[in-house]
């Protein structure tokens, strides 16, 4: 028996983005009347919709992570009226239930970074040959032989 790991239909997907929007609209025009966010700029990453679109989780992030726990908070304590302004704006049967959580991805990166910027990884970053100087090669060996491409 083989199970095979299925990503997120394409209604799905288009309903987190639209929720994304909802709420990234929302935050900018300053509807929710948060002094937190109000004074925090707040990024909605991504917008993850459970498969019977009953429950949508969105990723957020502070501008530069600060306050991040107060603006997550924040969320929280607004997240009636943003469930309300999606549930105006989209024409679903049933309006999902959103949940904040912080976006993991932007650690991720600057982990990455981290990692790519130490001096080892540079070294032998630096000694591989790049993808066009291995086609390069290939070339001239058929051209020595008298072969012809492929």
């Amino acid at each position: 028996m083989t199970t095979t790991a299925q990503g997120p239909s394409q209604r799905q997907l288009r309903v987190g983005e639209e929720i994304r929007h909802v709420v990234a609209r929302a935050l900018e025009r300053g509807d929710l009347h948060d002094r937190v966010l109000d004074t925090v700029p707040v990024t909605i990453s991504e917008v993850r919709v459970s498969p019977d679109l009953r429950h949508a989780t969105a990723f957020v992030m502070s501008l530069g992570g600060v306050r991040l726990d107060e603006v997550l908070e924040a969320l929280g304590r607004n997240a009636w009226a943003l469930n309300k302004a999606v549930a105006r704006s989209l024409k679903l049967r049933y309006s999902p239930t959103l949940k904040f959580i912080a976006d993991p991805s932007f650690d991720e990166a600057s982990h990455i970074d981290s990692v790519l910027r130490r001096p080892e990884v540079a070294r032998d970053l630096a000694k591989r040959p790049s993808a066009g100087d291995a086609d390069d090669e290939d070339a001239d060996a058929d051209a020595d032989e008298g072969g012809h491409g492929a």
